[in-house]
């Protein structure tokens, strides 16, 4: 597909998007991740954990060739695939995901978290390690505090200082979830790390197999 159509499904599926308070405490939380073993491979891996205890149940991994290159607000066209395949390994159903990227703090909406939460139906927040899109204030030095983020005068995510002067995450909604569940969330799965356990634990992962894993680029 050509750029201008990826743009035009984004504006397209946005508005479908949906924030709402999560209706039940997750009995399960999700992390995925991915890395680049080679220039047209991605290694994706998926991590379930029990909550709020933060045990890993399970972890799956596969990978796959990827033939769209990175392009900046474009990156679940690149991702996503990789993501949904390892998704449907799991053998858990979890309740809520996480994903290391924006959710609706993106220029047209739809961040990687909200195009998969849309495509897998499932709550998912985005827990991105630097700003993309939106105009804030910095937050206070200490866990907690947060300042959220605009587009224009709308609200699209949370600056969060998940550590003591440490970063903030910018912390968004990918969708099915409201932006006081990003704070309490992201908050509640962070276990003395700047990163949410879902997708701290997912890095690792990703970083350990990528070292493991001898792949033929012609794959």
């Amino acid at each position: 597909m050509k750029i201008s159509d990826l743009i035009a499904l984004q504006r397209e599926l946005s508005s479908k998007v949906m924030l709402r308070k999560l209706e039940n405490v997750p009995r399960l939380v999700a992390g995925f991740d991915l890395s680049f073993p080679s220039k047209h491979i991605a290694l994706a891996v998926g991590v379930v954990l029990k909550y709020p205890e933060l045990k890993v149940i399970e972890m799956k991994w596969i990978t796959k060739e990827i033939d769209i290159p990175y392009i900046s607000g474009l990156l679940s066209f690149r991702e996503g695939p990789a993501i949904e395949k390892v998704y449907s390994l799991l053998d858990n159903d979890p309740d809520l995901l996480f994903f290391d990227g924006q959710g609706i703090a993106h220029p047209r909406g739809l961040g990687l978290a909200a195009h998969m939460a849309l495509n897998l139906k499932k709550p998912s927040i985005g827990v991105a390690k630097s700003h993309l899109y939106g105009s804030y204030k910095m937050p206070g030095a200490m866990r907690g505090g947060f300042e959220y983020l605009y587009d224009g005068d709308r609200k699209v995510g949370v600056v969060l200082r998940t550590k003591n002067n440490v970063k903030p995450l910018f912390v968004s909604p990918g969708s099915y979830v409201d932006f006081e569940d990003c704070i309490e969330y992201t908050l509640k799965t962070c276990k003395g790390y700047r990163l949410p356990e879902p997708t701290r634990i997912a890095d690792l992962y990703t970083k350990k197999l990528k070292k493991e894993v001898n792949l033929d680029e012609k794959q």
